[in-house]
């Protein structure tokens, strides 16, 4: 009898996780929100962050230049591997109206402090500690790369690592 009881209770508890999980799945499908994906020609949605010295930086900022918005880990290799690239092209473009904003996703500030001296990084690094940039331009993998023209609109969406012809490409097609 004791062995059918305890049967009989590990059946009910591995049923009733099996329905919480399928109504959380479902939950989460009839109440998200239906707030369409952003794509090209849409106005870039604006945000305030800070760098790793406390310095606001805010897209709005930026009206009248275009923007190589990166957003990248210090624990994706593509974004390390890229990370020269970019830093090598910000150097050339920074006085031609083109501005790299590297958008760091929620590591802590030593991580990222580690990361930038290691690859002696000179663009501006801004961290999202609370994914809300991230989540307000979608993004998923890393590294992702978002072209906001002058006036402030998504030019493209760029998935995965770029290399340095792809990043000079960019580049030109900013420069207002």
């Amino acid at each position: 009898m004791d062995r059918k009881r305890r049967r009989h209770i590990m059946r009910t508890v591995i049923l009733t996780c099996l329905a919480g999980a399928i109504i959380f799945a479902l939950y989460g499908n009839l109440t998200k929100d239906d707030k369409k994906a952003l794509a090209a020609g849409d106005v870039a949605p604006d945000f305030l962050l800070l760098d790793l010295d406390g310095n606001p930086y805010q897209l709005e900022d930026f009206r009248g230049k275009g923007v190589l918005l990166n957003f990248w880990g210090t624990y994706c290799k593509p974004c390390k591997d890229e990370m020269p690239y970019l830093n090598k092209q910000y150097q050339h473009y920074k006085n031609e109206g083109v501005e790299i904003l590297a958008v760091n996703v929620g590591e802590t500030k030593i991580e990222i402090e580690n990361f930038v001296k290691q690859h002696k990084l000179t663009f501006p690094i801004i961290v999202d500690h609370k994914a809300e940039v991230q989540t307000a331009y979608n993004i998923l993998p890393l590294p992702t790369t978002v072209l906001i023209d002058s006036e402030g609109r998504i030019i493209k969406y760029h998935l995965g690592e770029m290399d340095e012809k792809t990043i000079n490409e960019y580049m030109e097609m900013l420069k207002p």
